[in-house]
């Protein structure tokens, strides 16, 4: 089997990302357009020459960062704290015909193929971008499982992914589990999910059109991700004490 590892563009511009916020300044290159809507349908627009700093987005537990890469595509990265151990995250993300029961945006998730620490998928999603426009996103996903590795700080184990067929002309990118050796104070677990997506639409698409949505969505699908988890945890441990 062939390893596909990640595409690293070079020298990404970090550039500010202001989704969920309305102010705008003549200082402030990057602002919200006056037509975006309350249900995620956001625009972002950039001057030409972009920005030096970087700025994030942190709501409701789930940290989300956008930068600039080549032309018409975006590296968004985002993070949510987990209190359930690798396991139980894991096994969700891999339950790859079920995906489509825990993601909201995800209308099917259908395994094709699967292989040691691999699979590939057929992937429909349908997203309403702004302006009315909605977009069906549809794709061939091939992912990739990597092995367990203990670090210094916890246990950390990713799963790689890329659209080899489908409507992106770039969409790769993974996900990443830590389980971090320091405990919780609420169920004694603390993990960090990380989801990191290269994406470039096809040419008819600018990529402003879909980033503020797209990352409505993965705020969602975290969210959704960290709920399921702690149930799985829940049943868990109410079936240990029940042994």
């Amino acid at each position: 089997m062939t390893h596909h590892s990640l595409c690293t563009p070079p020298s990404p511009k970090p550039f500010k990302f202001r989704p969920f916020l309305s102010r705008a300044s003549k200082s402030d290159p990057i602002t919200l357009n006056d037509n975006d809507d309350d249900s995620g349908n956001l625009l972002v627009e950039e001057d030409e020459e972009g920005v030096e700093e970087s700025d994030s987005l942190d709501e409701d537990g789930v940290c989300i960062e956008v930068m600039k890469l080549e032309k018409n595509s975006r590296r968004i990265q985002s993070s949510i704290s987990i209190d359930a151990p690798l396991d139980a995250i894991w096994s969700i993300l891999t339950d790859y015909e079920k995906l489509a029961d825990y993601i909201p945006g995800l209308a099917v998730s259908q395994l094709l193929q699967k292989g040691d620490n691999y699979a590939r998928l057929l992937q429909i999603g349908e997203q309403n971008l702004a302006f009315g426009i909605k977009f069906n996103a549809k794709g061939i996903v091939d992912c990739f499982e990597k092995e367990l590795e203990t670090l210094p700080s916890g246990i950390k184990r990713e799963i790689e992914f890329k659209m080899i067929e489908g409507d992106f002309r770039l969409f790769e990118g993974k996900w990443s589990i830590l389980q971090s050796c320091e405990e919780s104070e609420a169920r004694g677990v603390n993990t960090t999910l990380t989801y990191i997506v290269d994406v470039k639409p096809k040419r008819w698409l600018p990529v402003r059109l879909v980033e503020g949505r797209l990352c409505y969505e993965i705020k969602r699908n975290l969210i959704s991700i960290r709920g399921e988890a702690r149930k799985a945890t829940d049943r868990t441990v109410h079936a240990h004490q029940l042994e």
